[in-house]
């Protein structure tokens, strides 16, 4: 009876380091999608004549979502090792390579600044899925 108790203390243990690790990478994840609304909202200042400080901005907002998704992804890594039930739901890359950021700052054109807001666009829509699959995951850890 006392290895029962033992091993029920050890479960609930479990379950509240992963409640733990999804409200980190929530916390995170959203701080990632606020970063990159402001990111969407100062790139349409761009386009639509913004000038080098938007483009400045926008490319600052962009990091900083870059860094808070790299510490959700950290959290997500410990949660999976928990559950192991999130194999792929950080593949959000908003990342630009050297060529466009260096051409949405150097020819600052409708174009450039175009397909820097579709990055940022597809980025958010991964980060909105990924706060949902980690609020399921929580709402069935909290069941358990």
């Amino acid at each position: 009876m006392g290895d029962n108790i033992m091993t029920n203390t050890q479960y609930r243990m479990e379950i509240e380091e992963a409640l733990a690790a999804s409200d980190d990478a929530l916390f995170y994840l959203q701080k990632a999608k606020d970063s990159l609304k402001s990111a969407q909202n100062w790139g349409l200042w761009d386009m639509f004549g913004g000038g080098l400080i938007s483009t400045f901005v926008k490319h600052d907002k962009m990091d900083m979502a870059q860094a808070d998704v790299e510490n959700a992804r950290l959290a997500l890594d410990k949660l999976s090792r928990e559950l192991d039930d999130l194999d792929d739901v950080m593949n959000i890359d908003f990342k630009l390579d050297g060529f466009t950021s260096f051409a949405d700052y150097f020819f600052d054109d409708f174009f450039s600044d175009w397909y820097v807001q579709s990055k940022i666009g597809d980025g958010l829509h991964k980060i909105e899925e990924a706060i949902s699959r980690v609020k399921g995951v929580q709402e069935k850890l909290k069941h358990l």
